[in-house]
């Protein structure tokens, strides 16, 4: 694995969102499951050639279906498979096969399906899928809602998603409920959780991916943090939950305009502010970062879920700032950050992409150079994210294999 080294600078100037990452995984299923039409832009990321991969292995039979690190790629792609009775194998790499996918295995047995698994991947599935009551719970991750949704639409009868517990992450479903809407098809919210109707249809058209807000926060914070940035290409009416960034920023006492289409950070003095981050757990990374760089103590709250990411998201922060002298301390749903200066240090990527990507904006303003491994995770989900940092102004450079 190479190493990025990121020496101290300021980012100002403009830059373009990339396009959503959420969004794109669910308009590419829509419309695969419409017969047509295109979905662009998307980026070229490894998540998002597990989506499209794995809908061209259903279009042409395929039986091994390879979900690299995509958790969203995996938890939206088995029901789906399942309700188009597909008897196929779920793979992947790095730390998915031992993320969780406990719902469905006790789902789908009860519906239809049959399922061969040791508790992770290899997945087996055979079967097709019933329409019925499925009971859920809400706080493990939003991605099983999803998944169900998107299926069950496609199934004759009647279906009904009942939550068992609270939904966490619940921006992510209002995303799915409107792109499916975009693509014809409707879901109601009830008081048990959602309803969908059997018989749906979804309809054939071009469809044009927004911008992303959870890359966007990279760049926003890096304004606040060293310099003055705007970025372009952000739809100020987006479902997307980590739109937030711009209330957060605000509440740490950054300088934000907000535009049209656009949101500008300039570098300002922050103080100290306390995150619940249920619903917003991919800002968890860069919110620990500008914690770090205010004066006083944050707390960020609802954060458990993040120990099973692309790695234990809260040991990956809490040790990389402890690094660049900055204390922490957490509890089992929350971190605590004292804003303080950082010293240049050694940093781990731990093969997380938001992780190499907050870590090189706190790069910015450490006293000394800093260096982050497993700089190539960030072709998980933003590949060009040093050449748009780079393009602002900002000094990274890789060092070679270590």
């Amino acid at each position: 694995m190479k190493k990025v080294k990121i020496s101290p600078s300021s980012l100002c100037g403009t830059v373009s969102a990339p396009p959503s990452k959420s969004a794109a995984h669910r308009a590419l299923i829509c419309s695969f499951l419409s017969g047509g039409g295109s979905v662009e832009p998307i980026i070229d990321s490894n998540d998002m050639r597990a989506t499209v991969g794995v809908i061209e292995a259903l279009k042409n039979n395929g039986k091994v279906l390879n979900c690299i690190e995509s958790g969203s790629t995996l938890r939206f792609m088995i029901p789906i498979a399942a309700a188009l009775g597909k008897s196929v194998i779920f793979t992947g790499e790095g730390r998915l096969p031992n993320r969780p996918v406990g719902e469905y295995l006790d789902l789908l047995p009860k519906n239809g399906v049959s399922v061969i698994s040791n508790g992770g991947l290899p997945l087996e599935i055979s079967g097709t899928l019933k329409n019925g009551t499925y009971e859920v719970s809400g706080d493990v991750s939003s991605q099983y809602i999803t998944g169900l949704l998107l299926a069950l639409a496609t199934l004759d009868g009647d279906s009904a998603v009942v939550l068992k517990t609270e939904l966490k992450s619940k921006p992510y479903v209002d995303m799915t409920v409107k792109i499916m809407a975009d693509y014809g098809v409707k879901v109601f919210e009830t008081d048990f959780g959602y309803l969908i109707h059997g018989g749906q249809k979804f309809k054939i058209q071009n469809y044009t991916v927004e911008g992303d807000w959870s890359q966007a926060a990279f760049f926003l914070t890096a304004g606040a943090v060293s310099g003055d940035v705007t970025v372009n290409g952000l739809d100020m009416n987006s479902t997307q939950g980590d739109k937030k960034i711009i209330d957060i920023l605000k509440a740490f006492g950054a300088d934000v305009t907000v535009s049209e289409n656009s949101v500008r950070v300039k570098k300002s003095s922050l103080s100290a502010n306390n995150i619940d981050a249920t619903d917003i757990p991919d800002l968890v990374p860069i919110i620990s970062v500008l914690a770090a760089n205010s004066s006083g103590t944050s707390v960020i709250s609802g954060v458990e879920r993040l120990r099973y990411k692309e790695s234990d998201r809260i040991k990956s922060i809490r040790e990389n700032l402890e690094l660049l002298g900055i204390k922490t301390k957490e509890t089992k749903n929350s971190i605590e950050i004292t804003g303080g200066k950082m010293n240049g240090a050694c940093l781990r990527g731990f093969n997380d992409h938001r992780i190499v990507m907050a870590f090189s904006i706190a790069g910015l303003v450490c006293s000394g150079e800093i260096s982050i491994d497993d700089y190539e995770s960030i072709n998980k989900s933003y590949p060009s994210f040093f050449e748009d940092y780079k393009s602002l102004g900002g000094v990274a450079d890789v060092i070679g294999n270590r």
